[in-house]
């Protein structure tokens, strides 16, 4: 098995949970080997961990926040090993960006000397990972170098034009809700990234790495992604 990397995203401000940071929360009914409350982010992480396919962990932390972030797992196989490289199942933290997309960045930068054949790109809040849905990300990007778990929509969606009115009416049979793990090739995903740097400094915003992926390198092949697999984004999504 070529090695295969995990990133899991916990940079951001927590904007919309009452600057609580939502990463650092413990996570209800979930608890370590020793027993101890699991966080958002620790049970995030623990799920890849858990995955004998993943190699090593990098997780995005704030400015000054790497401390806090590592404060906030679990043990995990590996993570104390010092030095600068990455042996198996090694866990770090890296100084997020000002966007998601800059932060997902600077951690495939950081996994240049280690030089994995794939990586896993994860929100840090989404605690309900399962490892059947990483095997499957796992599975998929070994063939088709890029992919993305969908959920298919139960309401019907419409484009709005913006000005309050409906511009059209879509098929919710050909429209899915991104989630996370997307898994993709490194090298190109790491090139993908470096062209969007580019282009946002244009102007340009991307939302997720299948974006930017589909916008620099080609095609994402879909995967069926999970209901249990939510993100959390406000206080009551943690009840």
């Amino acid at each position: 098995m070529k090695r295969i990397a995990a990133i899991i995203t916990a940079a951001g401000s927590s904007a919309r949970m009452g600057g609580s940071k939502k990463e650092y929360r413990p996570l209800n009914g979930r608890f370590d080997s020793g027993g101890k409350a699991l966080t958002v982010l620790g049970a995030a992480a623990a799920a890849f961990a858990l995955v004998e396919d993943v190699c090593c962990i990098v997780i995005t932390a704030p400015p000054g926040g790497e401390r806090a972030a590592l404060a906030a797992l679990p043990p995990l196989p590996g993570m104390a090993r010092p030095g600068p490289s990455f042996p198996e199942g090694y866990i770090r933290c890296v100084t997020g960006g000002p966007t998601r997309r800059a932060s997902v960045h600077n951690a495939l930068a950081a996994l240049k000397d280690y030089d994995p054949a794939y990586v896993l790109i994860h929100d840090g809040a989404r605690p309900w990972v399962d490892q059947a849905l990483i095997r499957r990300a796992i599975a998929a990007v070994i063939k088709h170098d890029a992919v993305v778990p969908l959920l298919p929509l139960t309401d019907t969606p419409k484009e709005t034009d913006g000005a309050g009115f409906v511009r059209r009416h879509l098929k919710r049979a050909q429209i899915g809700a991104a989630q996370t793990p997307q898994a993709f090739a490194y090298p190109a995903i790491l090139l993908a990234h470096e062209q969007a740097a580019a282009r946002e400094r244009e102007g340009a915003c991307y939302t997720d790495d299948a974006e930017v992926w589909g916008e620099f390198i080609g095609p994402v092949a879909v995967i069926e992604g999970s209901p249990q697999n939510k993100k959390i984004t406000f206080p009551e999504d943690l009840a």
